[in-house]
């Protein structure tokens, strides 16, 4: 078992190809920083490029050498957007890992471009589509793997099958556990199906802890006790550990999920953790599977293990 992985403990990634969703800040910036500084080409995969012009800069400015560090345009709320963000990594000469980062948290009700309410839309349906198309890539590399983020807020989630779009009732922290509930659904139902398929490509999922980043934005004064609780919560940097260690260490298998090792997997350096019964239920996770692939039109071409 992989126990307090830091990013200290990222071995050399030269050659490799990693695509970063939301990679202009937090999470995602902090592990593109590490990856580009082993060797890695890295992807930024950013709704702004203003933003990732910044964020590649950024990079480049954390090292003494010269980075490979590439923009790709994507909004994961909106389909069209992911098509041909994925028609560009198609492009690429191999891709080595995909990581799923990207998200938003507890925002009023809005909806996609797609007319998706957001937290599901960005949160699960954009990641589940983006996978989808990059999976035949993905195959290309032997070992590749795919990321999925997820949170602890997962524990509280309950997927409205009846309501996927939020149009009867909608509860921000509710529907933001809802998505994250998803994302690990997502997880294991893509792990079954690709080791039915022969597959070498892993999926995997993460979680941050508790982090001081801007994703709690829409909290309102709540807000404010994010920084207070700093000396209890992971920096950014810290909170990328758990994705870092999924997408390089060795000895990672497909079907695990990683978070921090602290009191309540708050904070801490990285390893394997568990996560609900209600995760792990393969009726909902094949149930997920069939509605997301109804309502993105994307299907990744595995069948059911």
């Amino acid at each position: 078992m992989i126990r307090d992985f830091t990013a200290k403990d990222v071995p050399d990634q030269s050659g490799k190809t990693f695509l970063i969703t939301g990679a202009n800040t937090g999470i995602g910036l902090e592990a593109a920083k590490v990856l580009a500084g082993r060797g890695a080409r890295v992807l930024l995969g950013c709704r702004s490029r203003a933003k990732a012009e910044k964020a590649a800069a950024e990079i480049s400015a954390a090292h003494s050498w010269k980075t490979d560090v590439d923009i790709v345009d994507l909004d994961l709320g909106d389909l069209a957007s992911i098509r041909r963000a994925a028609e560009v990594v198609r492009g690429e000469a191999r891709l080595d890992g995909l990581i799923n980062n990207a998200g938003v948290m507890v925002p009023p009700r809005e909806l996609t471009e797609d007319g998706f309410e957001s937290q599901l839309g960005i949160n699960h349906l954009g990641p589940f589509a983006l996978t989808g198309l990059l999976l035949d890539k993905l195959e290309e590399t032997e070992g590749a793997r795919v990321v999925i983020t997820s949170s602890n807020a997962h524990k509280r989630g309950k997927i409205a099958f009846d309501d996927l779009n939020a149009e009867r009732s909608y509860s921000r922290v509710g529907r933001y556990a809802m998505s994250k509930l998803a994302n690990l659904l997502h997880m294991f139902e893509l792990d079954r199906r690709l080791r039915a398929s022969g597959s070498s490509t892993l999926a995997v999922a993460v979680h941050p802890g508790v982090s001081n980043t801007d994703l709690p934005r829409h909290m309102g004064p709540f807000k404010v006790l994010v920084p207070l609780l700093g000396p209890l919560l992971n920096s950014p940097a810290q909170a990328a550990w758990p994705t870092l260690l999924a997408v390089t260490a060795s000895g990672v298998a497909s079907g695990q999920y990683f978070g921090p090792s602290g009191v309540g997997e708050f904070s801490g350096p990285a390893e394997q953790v568990d996560s609900t019964r209600r995760s792990k239920n393969p009726q909902d996770a094949k149930r997920l599977w069939d509605e997301s692939v109804r309502l993105t039109g994307v299907d990744p071409g595995l069948p059911p293990a």
